[in-house]
């Protein structure tokens, strides 16, 4: 205060406590004998002295030449000293304003900055300078009150807790998550229907004073809330109640938010495969009772007309097939209720012709009416061609058969609709083959397939060497990855020409003959597998039969057949037992009249394995397997898969014989290892055996490499 300023300024008077030892005082002069007598200036005084401020912030500032600088307090002393003249010469020149002007910069101040280059940043870590890492306190997480309502496993997997295993930069750190995990355990206990639960978070020393850090989650779900009335705003629908049918919620039901869901999700799925198309479900509605626990459910409802089939209708860019293709991939008929697996198996159908970069099927109000009251309602098909051309390879290896190399060019449409041609060739050591193929997929009718083949081949095994021409054609309904079906047949007609050496018996001699052999093969399939390249259940039946005769002079008619059972077990989630069996026979001819090539043979991948290629059954005097009428295969395997990889134990029996009857006496037995590598197309198969009691001249070890199971 100006007051106490005041006082602080004057010297103590004598008798008031100053210093016997100081020394006298100068004499004061008039000027300090005035100030002294001065009265003390009063506090309203002094504030009414002060220049006033204005009240606008942004109003300017007064010039600085309206300001007077402060004298500097003196002492006592100095005030009794006279004062010393300033000459001119020894005052600092000043400016006009007052101010003595700034002298020169210095130099360093002057010089250009330095480049940020030559800078050297280091980046702030959490470590310390000395490079050891910073300390992480340890946790333990306790949660107490979701192992009831069976929560505990869900809670872990998402836990913000148990993400951080353990450990946390600080205890700020721990208990950000301990918030989360609070959190999250309302949203379950909520999810359930406990929607007056609570939960609650706390972090704590255990043991105390051990700086060991415990989480601790504590829920409390309270009252179960159920559901009190149901109500679905909509017009009635055909039949009468379909829409309560489908939600299929109760009252006294908990308000489990995935049976709501799920409830509501089966009205969309479910609806527009009873005839409506253009169903909406709106925004449900809850209204909570806390009192009574319960919670009155309302759900909105926009049903759109019910609707039947009516035409196909084509729209793209870059358009595969016109609408008039399309109808022959259609399950129903035009003016049946509409159903949406209907057009679900439409877009399958179409998908898996291989043609469309994109394709999609979808409803379209036309405004026309349909029978018993409905709409018709036409597809529209919406498609963007896809690349026409392939090419592919694959190779494989077998003891027996050695290396064999295949490749293919396709154009699956150069002959619209769906006219392909197909030119692929084999290059192996022991067969060479060019091969081409024009087929017809949906020919005339959805799955059905024409095939028509010439090819070129050439085969050099130890059972015969053949030069083989074949023409044929052939109208199949088979499966496909996409599309994997119960029944699957063909039938057709065979033209081959063959030249082979054989071993003849009555000449007792190889020598060489020209076959002309005509054929009329049937083939027909049963499938409940559930998967085409890789089953794990079901059983599959195959049989085929094939009328042939077989001209060398004179014209022999015979009969070729084959029945194949195939069966798969699933013992464990990873673990599948695969069995099979397979006969065959040939009647009406003998075996030494039958071409090489048209007879039956036993051993290798596909076959017995342990044993090389047509190494089963009887042999010539000069060792070379020669065929048979009949055989018989058997084989199990043990199938172990873990994750995209396969281990798989197997054993193979078999035998060749040469009359028609497939006796199952000397049956040969082959025991082995595979190796199975799990792919987006398939399996691809190692298979390594040895024959059990090897005779002379068999293999030791055989190998095989290729694509799928081996049945």
């Amino acid at each position: 205060m100006p007051a106490i300023a005041h006082a602080q300024l004057n010297d103590p008077k004598p008798g008031q406590g100053a210093p016997q030892s100081a020394p006298p005082a100068a004499e004061p002069s008039a000027a300090a004998e005035a100030q002294q007598r001065a009265p003390i200036v009063p506090d309203k005084a002094f504030e009414e002295a002060l220049p006033k401020l204005s009240d606008d912030i942004n109003a300017p500032l007064e010039p600085l030449n309206g300001f007077q600088q402060a004298p500097k307090p003196t002492t006592p002393a100095e005030r009794s000293q006279p004062a010393s003249p300033v000459t001119s010469s020894s005052a600092a020149p000043m400016d006009e304003q007052g101010f003595v002007p700034a002298g020169p910069e210095a130099p360093e101040l002057t010089a250009p900055l330095p480049l940020l280059a030559d800078f050297k940043v280091q980046p702030v870590g959490d470590e310390p300078e000395d490079g050891e890492k910073a300390p992480a306190i340890r946790y333990t997480t306790d949660v107490t009150g979701l192992d009831a309502l069976r929560l505990d496993g869900q809670f872990r997997e998402l836990s913000a807790l148990r993400q951080g295993k353990g450990k946390a930069a600080n205890a700020a750190m721990v208990s950000a998550r301990a918030r989360e995990d609070e959190k999250l355990a309302l949203r379950l206990m909520k999810s359930l229907g406990y929607y007056d639960a609570t939960a609650s978070s706390s972090i704590a020393q255990d043991p105390p004073n051990s700086g060991a850090v415990k989480a601790i989650i504590t829920a409390s779900p309270g009252k179960l809330y159920r559901l009190g009335t149901i109500r679905i705003v909509s017009d009635p629908t055909v039949p009468p109640g379909l829409l309560d049918r489908e939600l299929n919620l109760n009252p006294g039901d908990p308000i489990q938010a995935d049976r709501v869901l799920a409830a509501e999700a089966n009205v969309s799925l479910r609806m527009p495969q009873q005839g409506y198309p253009f169903l909406e479900v709106g925004q449900r509605d809850i209204v909570l009772d806390d009192a009574t626990h319960s919670g009155d459910y309302t759900l909105p409802v926009t049903l759109g007309p019910r609707a039947s089939f009516g035409q196909i209708q084509v729209a793209g860019r870059r358009q595969v097939f016109e609408a008039e293709h399309i109808n022959i991939f259609r399950r129903y008929r035009e003016g049946a209720i509409y159903d949406s697996r209907k057009v679900d198996d439409l877009r399958q159908a179409l998908i898996a012709t291989g043609l469309f970069s994109t394709v999609s099927v979808e409803p379209q109000r036309t405004g026309k009416p349909g029978p018993d009251g409905t709409e018709q309602v036409d597809l529209l098909v919406r498609q963007v061609a896809g690349k026409a051309r392939t090419l592919a390879g694959e190779l494989g290896y077998s003891t027996g058969q050695g290396i064999k190399a295949q490749a293919s060019w396709a154009h699956r449409n150069l002959f619209p609709p769906e006219g392909a041609l197909t030119v692929s060739s084999i290059l192996g050591t022991q067969e060479q083959a060019l091969t081409t193929t024009f087929r017809r997929s949906n020919a005339g009718r959805r799955d059905r397939t024409l095939l028509i083949t010439a090819s070129l081949n050439h085969q050099d095994y130890d059972a015969f060497e053949a030069f083989t021409s074949t023409l044929s054609a052939r109208i199949s309904r088979d499966s496909t990855p996409i599309w994997q079906k119960r029944w699957t047949y063909y039938y057709g007609a065979e033209l081959v020409g063959s030249n082979e050496d054989r071993y003849n018996f009555q000449a007792g001699k190889r020598d060489r003959g020209t076959w002309l052999i005509a054929a009329i093969p049937t083939f027909v399939g049963y499938d409940t597998s559930d998967d085409l390249l890789n089953p794990t259940r079901g059983y599959r039946i195959k049989g085929n039969l094939s009328a042939e005769t077989s001209v060398r002079g004179q014209a022999r008619p015979y009969a070729r057949m084959m029945l194949e059972v195939d069966g798969y077990y699933p013992v464990t989630s990873n673990i599948v037992i695969a069995g099979r069996a397979r006969v065959g026979s040939i009647n009406g001819i003998g075996r030494d009249d039958l071409p090489p090539s048209r007879r039956y043979y036993g051993g290798g991948g596909g076959s017995v394995r342990g044993f090389g290629y047509q190494e089963l059954g009887p042999r010539s005097p000069d060792d070379k397997p020669v065929g048979g009428r009949a055989f018989n295969e058997f084989g199990i395997e043990a199938r172990y898969r873990f994750g995209n990889y396969g281990i798989v134990p197997f054993l193979d029996a078999g035998q060749v014989y040469e009359g028609v009857t497939p006796t199952g006496r000397n049956l040969r037995f082959g025991a082995g290892i595979g190796g199975r590598l799990y792919t987006n197309f398939g399996p691809l198969r190692i298979d390594v055996a040895t024959p059990i009691a090897r005779r002379r001249g068999e293999s030791k070890v055989a190998l095989y490499i290729s694509i799928g199971q081996a049945f």
